[in-house]
C-alpha cells in the first residue's frame, strides 16, 4: 500500500476498540504494516485476554487484511516488561523493523477520592502510565542499538494523555494522575531519545470509545444521518497518522488536543506574574504577595465535571 506511512512498521497498544482501532486502520491505509495489541479485558480492565481466541486484535488484523493491508495480532499485556518486550519483538520477527510507536491502552476506574482504594489507583496508573512507560523503554532501547549500529531511524512515538492529565477531571482522580505523568513521561522521552532519531509527542483527544460513551453520553451520542460526527475515533487518527511518519520531522515533546475538526497545540505550565522580595518572606507578606500574584495572572481552566 502507498500513503504517508509506506515502508514503516507500527505498533499501536489497545488498538482492538475506540481510538486504538482508529489508530491502527488509519495508519494501515497510509501504508504502515501494524503490529495490533489488545489484551482483551473489560472497561475497567477486569477479564482476560482473547486476542488469541480470535477477540480485538484479531478482528482489528482482519479488517486491515480485508483492505489490502499487512497486520499481525499481540496479546500480551504492555504494562509488564514481558508483555512490552514481546510487542517490540513481535513487530521485529514479522517485519524487521519498527518505526511507529502508538501508546493508547487504558480503562477507567472511577471514583470520588474518598470512594478510591489502593487496587483501583493502582491498576489505572499502571495500564495507563506504566503501560506507556515499558513499551517506551523497550522500543527506544532497539532504536538506540539501531542508532549506535549506525543506522540512524526516523522513529516516533505518540503517547495519549487525555483533557484529565491537562485540567483533572472530577471523580477520576486515579486516571487524571496518571494521564498527568504521560505528559511528563513524554517531555523527558523527547529530551532523552533525540540523539537516537527518535521523536516523541502526545495527543490529548476527545472521542467516542467505551470509556466516554458511558460517562458523556450525551455529548458523545452520534447524530443521526449524515451529519459530520464529531465524537468518531477516526477524526483523532489523521494526526496521529502524521505524527506517526517521517513527515513530522523537527516536531519533538509537544502536546496536541484533538478533537472533531479540531487540533490545538497545548502550551502546558509557563512562568506567569511573579514577585521577587531579595529575602525570606514573612508567611503574612507571602500571603498578600500570591494574592496580588493571583490579581494578575490568568484564570485557570475549570476541572472536568466541576461545577
Amino acid at each position: 500500500m502507498t500513503g504517508i506511512c509506506a515502508g514503516r512498521v507500527a505498533a499501536v497498544t489497545g488498538a482492538g476498540r475506540g481510538l486504538g482501532r482508529a489508530h491502527a486502520l488509519a495508519l494501515a491505509a497510509a501504508g504502515a504494516k501494524v503490529v495490533v495489541n489488545d489484551l482483551g479485558v473489560g472497561l475497567d480492565g477486569d477479564g482476560g485476554g482473547d486476542a488469541t481466541l480470535g477477540g480485538p486484535a484479531l478482528r482489528v488484523v482482519d479488517e486491515i487484511r480485508a483492505a489490502g493491508g499487512e497486520a499481525v495480532a499481540h496479546g500480551g499485556d504492555i504494562a509488564t516488561a514481558e508483555g512490552a518486550r514481546s510487542l517490540i519483538a513481535t513487530a521485529l520477527d514479522a517485519y524487521g523493523r519498527l518505526d511507529t510507536l502508538v501508546n493508547n491502552a487504558g480503562f477507567l476506574r472511577d471514583r470520588m477520592l474518598v470512594n478510591l482504594d489502593e487496587d483501583d489507583w493502582d491498576a489505572v496508573v499502571r495500564v495507563h502510565l506504566r503501560g506507556h512507560f515499558l513499551p517506551l523503554k523497550h522500543a527506544v532501547a532497539h532504536w538506540r542499538a539501531e542508532s549506535k549500529a549506525g543506522r540512524t531511524p526516523e522513529a516516533r512515538v505518540v503517547n495519549t494523555s487525555s483533557g484529565a492529565g491537562l485540567l483533572g477531571s472530577v471523580g477520576q482522580g486515579n486516571y487524571a494522575a496518571a494521564k498527568a505523568g504521560i505528559l511528563g513521561l513524554t517531555l523527558v522521552a523527547a529530551a532523552e531519545t533525540a540523539r537516537y532519531g527518535v521523536l516523541v509527542n502526545a495527543i490529548a483527544p476527545a472521542a467516542r470509545t467505551r470509556m466516554t460513551e458511558r460517562t458523556f453520553a450525551e455529548t458523545m451520542a452520534a447524530p443521526d444521518g449524515d451529519a459530520f460526527d464529531a465524537m468518531a475515533p477516526g477524526n483523532v487518527s489523521p494526526l496521529v497518522v502524521w505524527l506517526g511518519s517521517a513527515a513530522s520531522a523537527g516536531v519533538t515533546g509537544r502536546v496536541f488536543e484533538a478533537e472533531a475538526g479540531r487540533i490545538t497545540v497545548m502550551e502546558g505550565w509557563r512562568p506567569g506574574p511573579t514577585a521577587d522580595k531579595g529575602a525570606r518572606w514573612t508567611p503574612a507578606e507571602a500571603g498578600e504577595a500570591a494574592r496580588e500574584l493571583l490579581a494578575r495572572a490568568e484564570e485557570p481552566q475549570p476541572v472536568y465535571g466541576a461545577g
